[in-house]
């Protein structure tokens, strides 16, 4: 696949203008980055009216090889800075990001403790879940959609994460939408349509902050079969989470686990609409080719687009010098098409070999996504009712996507059937 050549002088991952250029030009400027200045550096920007000044300036990691000896390295370098680029008080690192903006042993202990909430039992129980409402997703559009067209987003992608994680935490279906319009307006950063500014970002998190302590607080009282109660009862070492540790937590659970895992499966749709033949492969023979098929979803879509790291001491990467306090920025779209370690990576390839690994979860280490088997486990379920049930669905037309340097999200993706 051809994308325009595009000379690095023009390149410029920090600017606004650089994520509203057309998808084929950034493909293009990202192989440049890969080819010629896999470690080029970049000021940084700001929201307007963010009380923070910008930082010192970061370097862009392209190729996969590179984003994996830094994911793997957490001595090196470091994610209690903050895996975002811009600098922030390590208060608000921890109240938005959790434990993904620690480092050991703050890290490992709120992932022991949190971890017993994602156990082979929990698991089990949440498998259940995700065949109920994927199962009830498709019935809905059966039964109420009789012009057999919809906003596959709004209608598929979108409900079933939301509601396995709400299910899995013990949310109350009341409060669905609220959770779903505080994850929308933190991701939202950047995009016109929802016009986020910093003061809304402090808002919103203090809302999802508040509900998550007062229902943290409730099943530390009163425990039910839900995996809050199974997270506020965990003992690691005799210690417990806090009722702030758990909100800031879930802060991160319902972003990351719901838009994340909404984005893999709309670009799954498109993917498989524009790829016939590879729908065809999947859905003939779907338990054969169902791993590979999910892994190269999350490879082309690649919902989070980069996080950072800070380096610990002066180091190198593959002959790049890296200076104490340097920031390093990972960009996993790039990595996930690197022409170094996939053949033809930007064709999706349902039978593509999951070895070497795509790092749409990141790249291993501590740090590496604790939800990742739930993601996969949605991402399958739903297309197999899909391929079950309504193998006819496909999108119509290019999706709506958001504005963001941050999440590969698609907004809107009407389809039919």
């Amino acid at each position: 696949m051809d994308f325009p050549a595009v000379p690095l002088a023009d390149i410029n991952l920090s600017s606004q203008e650089f994520w509203t250029m057309p998808r084929d030009w950034r493909e293009g400027a990202f192989k440049t980055l890969r080819d010629e200045a896999p470690f080029q550096f970049f000021d940084e920007y700001v929201m307007e009216d963010s009380p923070f000044p910008p930082g010192r300036g970061y370097r862009a990691l392209t190729r996969h090889d590179d984003i994996w000896h830094v994911s793997r390295n957490a001595s090196l370098f470091c994610s209690g800075q903050g895996s975002n680029i811009g600098d922030l008080p390590v208060e608000l690192n921890e109240f938005f990001g959790s434990m993904i903006n620690m480092d050991d042993p703050k890290h490992f202990r709120l992932r022991s403790i949190v971890a017993k909430g994602f156990g082979p039992r929990e698991i089990g129980r949440v498998e259940d879940l995700v065949k109920i409402r994927a199962g009830k997703v498709v019935d809905r559009l059966l039964s109420e959609f009789s012009e057999r067209t919809c906003d596959f987003v709004e209608q598929v992608a979108a409900p079933m994460p939301l509601q396995i994680i709400c299910d899995m935490m013990g949310v109350p279906e009341s409060d669905h939408a609220d959770i779903f319009r505080w994850t929308n307006t933190i991701l939202g950063v950047g995009d016109p349509e929802f016009v986020t500014s910093y003061d809304d970002l402090i808002t919103v998190g203090m809302e999802i902050f508040a509900y998550a302590q007062a229902l943290g607080e409730d099943r530390k009282a009163n425990p039910r079969d839900d995996i809050t109660s199974v997270m506020m009862a965990a003992e690691v070492d005799g210690e417990r989470l806090t009722a702030q540790e758990f909100g800031s937590f879930f802060i991160l659970l319902v972003v990351a686990g719901n838009e994340t895992t909404r984005n893999a499966i709309s670009h799954g749709m498109k993917l498989l609409t524009d790829n016939p033949d590879q729908k065809k492969i999947w859905f003939d023979d779907f338990d054969t080719h169902n791993r590979t098929a999910v892994e190269e979803i999350v490879r082309m879509a690649t919902p989070v687009i980069h996080f950072r790291r800070t380096a610990l001491q002066d180091t190198e990467i593959n002959g790049q010098k890296i200076l104490e306090g340097e920031k390093v920025v990972m960009f996993y779209s790039s990595g996930n098409r690197d022409e170094r370690i996939f053949a033809n990576p930007h064709q999706f390839n349902a039978t593509r070999e999951i070895a070497p690994a795509q790092i749409g979860f990141g790249a291993g280490g501590p740090h590496f996504c604790l939800g990742a088997n739930l993601a996969r486990r949605e991402v399958s379920v739903m297309f197999g009712e899909i391929a079950r049930r309504m193998p006819t669905l496909r999108a119509e037309g290019e999706p709506a996507y958001l504005q963001s340097s941050f999440i590969n999200g698609i907004k809107r993706l009407q389809c039919s059937w």
